[in-house]
This record gives C-alpha cells, sequence and structure tokens, in this order.
C-alpha cells in the first residue's frame, strides 16, 4: 500500500495554549523551532496534504502561502468539532486511494514508518494519555496510556468513512462503525495539548543554523541545513581573518573542517541576570572597546551596492514576503503601543531616502551580529565575540561598522535576545497593537552606549528599526515573532521618519 495522502485536522483553538494561540491557530506554534504542522511537512515532504482550517483560517492560509514547500490545498471547515471538515477534505481524494488521517498537534518520531501493507489502521499511543482506548478490537471511552486513540488513522479507501457527518467528535462516531483496525504503535510521538507541556520544552532562539557536540574544553559546530553550511564558510573566514589580524576577544581556534575552538568558561551576556548598573557599564565600556579595535584593524573602500543590499534592498525583499500575512498591512498607519506609526509598505521611499543619506566612506572588519546572544563573558568580565556573520551585504567580512553598533544597541535598548527566546506577548486587536517584550534590563545603559561608541545618535536608531524589519522572515518559524518584529521595527522607525 502506497500512502501519498495526508488529511491533516488542523482547525482546533488550542484554548489550553492560551497566550500561543491568540493569534495564530494551534497548527502553527512552533515545537524547536518549527511550527507543528511543518513538522509533518518535514518528514513526509514528496506527500499530498489537505489541511482542514477553522480557528484563524486566514491566518494559516496565509502563512502557508508564504513558507509551505509542499503539495497542499486548504478546506475551511463546515460544522464543529473533530469531525469538522473531514467530509470536504476526502472529497479531494481520488477514488481506492489510501490515505492517513493526522491530528496537526503529533509530533510523530524519527523512526516512524507508513506501513505498506492493505490494513485499515489506528494509531495507539503506548507513551501518553488519551481520552478513548482501543483495545482487542473495541473503543472504550476511558483515559489510557498504553492504549490511547492518538488522534492518527490510515484508511484504504475513502468509501468508508464517506457519511462521516458535518459535526461532532470523530472518534466517538468511527467507533459505532465497526471498524477493525489494526494497531500501529507510536511510541515515542509527542502532543502539545497544554501549555505546561510545551512549556517544559525549554527556549529555544528563533532559528538555529548549527548543532553544537561539547567535547571537554572543545566545542565543534556543525551546519544543519544549506543555509547553516553557507554561514559556516563565512565564519571559518572570519575567524581565520581575526586571528591572522590578532584580535583577543574571540575563542582559540583549533581547527576550521569542522569548525573546533575553545569552549568559553562563561555565559551569553543576556544571561547573566544580578548584574548591578555599574559592573553593566563596566562591561559596556569594554565591549565598545572590543568593537572599536575590531575596526581599526583594516579598512576597505566601502561599497554603495553592499550598503543598499543589506540596510534597503535586503528589508523590502523580506518585507513583500510577509506583506498578506501581516494584520493591517494594508493601514497606511498602524497603532502601536499607544503610538501611530507610519507603515512601511506605504512609506518604503522615505526610509528610502534616510538609508542614502547615512555617511559610510569606508568599511572595516566587523562582526556583523554582535548581539548579547552573541557574545559572551569570561568569569573576568572580559567578552567575546562568537558567532561573527562573516558577510555584509555582497561583501565578505568588511561592512559598515555602524551596522555592528546598531546590532549591540538592538540588545542593550531593544531586548532582542528575550525576543529571540520568544519572551514577549503580542496583542492584536480591532484598533491597536499591543507588544511587550521581557527587558535584558540594560536600557538605562542608552546613553552610555552613544557616548562609549561614538556612534551617531539618529543613524542607529534607524538601522535598529531596520534590524527589527528585517527580522520577519529570519524568525519565519513563529507567526508571533513575524509580526511582532514587524510592529516593533515600525514603532523605532516612526522615531526617524
Amino acid at each position: 500500500m502506497n500512502i501519498d495522502y495526508i488529511v491533516v485536522q488542523a482547525g482546533g483553538k488550542g484554548t489550553r495554549l492560551e497566550h500561543l494561540t491568540v493569534n495564530k491557530p494551534k497548527a502553527l506554534v512552533p515545537v524547536e523551532n518549527l511550527p507543528m504542522l511543518f513538522h509533518l511537512f518535514r518528514k513526509f515532504p514528496d506527500k499530498r496534504f489537505i489541511i482542514i482550517a477553522d480557528y484563524k483560517k486566514e491566518v494559516l492560509r496565509e502563512y502557508l502561502e508564504s513558507f509551505a514547500e509542499v503539495k497542499y490545498q486548504v478546506v475551511d471547515a463546515c460544522g464543529s468539532g473533530t469531525c469538522a471538515g473531514v467530509k470536504q477534505a476526502i472529497e479531494l481524494l481520488p477514488q481506492r486511494e489510501p490515505f492517513m488521517m493526522i491530528w496537526s498537534d503529533l509530533i510523530l518520531p524519527d523512526d516512524f514508518l507508513l506501513p505498506v501493507d492493505e490494513r485499515d489502521y489506528i494509531g495507539i499511543s503506548q507513551t501518553f494519555p488519551c481520552r478513548w482506548k482501543y483495545e482487542n478490537g473495541e473503543f472504550y471511552e476511558e483515559s489510557s496510556e498504553k492504549q490511547g486513540v492518538a488522534g492518527l488513522f490510515i484508511f484504504r479507501d475513502k468509501a468508508s468513512i464517506s457519511d462521516v457527518p458535518e459535526s461532532g467528535e470523530l472518534v466517538r462516531w468511527i467507533s459505532g462503525k465497526g471498524f477493525r483496525f489494526s494497531e500501529l504503535g507510536i511510541a515515542g510521538t509527542r502532543e502539545f495539548g497544554l501549555l505546561k507541556e510545551y512549556e517544559a520544552l525549554g527556549q529555544e532562539k528563533c532559528r538555529p543554523f548549527n548543532k553544537m557536540i561539547i567535547e571537554g574544553d572543545t566545542l565543534i559546530k556543525e551546519p544543519i541545513d544549506e543555509q547553516g553550511r553557507k554561514l559556516a564558510r563565512l565564519e571559518r573566514k572570519w575567524y581565520g581573518v581575526a586571528q591572522e589580524k590578532g584580535v583577543n576577544n574571540i575563542p582559540k581556534l583549533y581547527s576550521t573542517e569542522p569548525l573546533k575552538m575553545e569552549k568559553i568558561d562563561g555565559k551569553n551576556i543576556y544571561e547573566y541576570v544580578n548584574l548591578s548598573v555599574d559592573d553593566k557599564r563596566e562591561i559596556l565600556q569594554k565591549l565598545t572597546d572590543t568593537l572599536k579595535h575590531l575596526h581599526s584593524l583594516e579598512k576597505i573602500p566601502a561599497d554603495t551596492f553592499s550598503l543598499r543590499e543589506a540596510y534597503y534592498s535586503k528589508t523590502m525583499a523580506r518585507l513583500s514576503k510577509i506583506r498578506d500575512l501581516i494584520p493591517y498591512a494594508d493601514k497606511r498607519t498602524i497603532n502601536i503601543n499607544g503610538r501611530e506609526c507610519r507603515n512601511i509598505y506605504f512609506y518604503k521611499r522615505d526610509l528610502e531616502r534616510k538609508l542614502t543619506k547615512l555617511s559610510c566612506p569606508e568599511f572595516a572588519l566587523i562582526h556583523g551580529d554582535c548581539t548579547f546572544s552573541n557574545m559572551m563573558l569570561k568569569n573576568d568580565k572580559a567578552p567575546i565575540l562568537i558567532d561573527p556573520r562573516g558577510y555584509f551585504g555582497f561583501t565578505e567580512i568588511y561592512g559598515d561598522p555602524n551596522y555592528d553598533w546598531a546590532k549591540l544597541y538592538y540588545s542593550v535598548v531593544g531586548n532582542y535576545d528575550r525576543f529571540n527566546l520568544k519572551d514577549f506577548r503580542l496583542k492584536i486587536d480591532k484598533n491597536n497593537v499591543e507588544l511587550s517584550i521581557v527587558s535584558n534590563q540594560w536600557e538605562m545603559l542608552e546613553e552610555d552606549f552613544f557616548k562609549f561608541s561614538g556612534a551617531d545618535k539618529m543613524a542607529i536608531k534607524l538601522l535598529h528599526s531596520v534590524i527589527w524589519l528585517s527580522l520577519t522572515t529570519y524568525a519565519w518559524q513563529d507567526y508571533d515573532s513575524i509580526c511582532g518584529a514587524f510592529y516593533n521595527g515600525l514603532y523605532y522607525l516612526e522615531e526617524v521618519l
């Protein structure tokens, strides 16, 4: 039996996930940096998906249109309950074609394989509790972990469920049909129905490109996707140049294939939560001195094409991809945290003119991504630069020093690192947007930042807003992060337009 079609029940509200589903359907809640639904896409990239939508269905449609890379169709569920939309979905299936039906909040284990023999199957939980039990060919409405009905079925032909009602509980209806299923154990499958289950995963950054392996005092970084491989090449090159130029505030490099380096005995800067203001001021002074030294090592003529690419073209290209996805993107202004903000889609030429007026006669050796997430402190408070970006626009290694200052400002004032860990709340009402980000607790040093760095205040604030806007599709795995980055970018942009 060759199964080419997968019907996904993605209509649930996910109310027990609380703030995670205020703005999006449960199917788009990210688990390990990937929306729940996209775990199915990654596992079965060659299948055809029919997705049943209900709650926040327009968000789901626009999100899939922007980011899904599989063959899919969406149906708007008629009726209520887990039966809703099933009849509409199976109408899109060919006759006499086997298919799998699965709930969108099931994350299947890596070793899960579709069966090949000609039978109807029911997924049995084995490792997590379910409301219904299936045992010895019978359904029982009682909770079970070992024999739980897990929200996964495989049917040989849609004709067997062609009379499914528009409303009701699907398992209850199936239980009265007299089906005889073969059991398909899905031990290791994860289900996320409660906020506490989701929070037990721990905090994940928006988009990791590498996996880290620690061997004693050595850290090994290996890319996990094509983007990671491109960045790894640039990172290796940057470390090589920095080492050659005598940059001291970097890890000791042991090899580049793979990238092996010293494991720093310390933490990311944002993780130091009990520092005094004086401690922070001392660290900020060391950080700015480190970056000033890096920028002074070598200069090359500035490339105006790279400047435009890094600040304007890349940002607008990313924004164009999510224009139909963002609420109120069709409005000329959006009220964000009480501030009426001009919408970049209508004022892009104003931004373009502002950016062309920025002065950058020379490029310098820059880090390219010097947020608190990419800098560590040794126990003596010495800053260590990690995870360099390695390019700026079309130029490798060298770029606009203001970009480094804007990225540092992004952490000091913008609290990017907490946003990156999804420590924020986003509320989208009919007339306004409210965004609150947990603080890094460094904002009080804004004036010290400008004093120590010597950077132009308006230039850094302008680039800071651009960096937020550019984050939108970089953080594509989380709908709230896309929207939050967009609205935050507009909020800061309003100060300088």
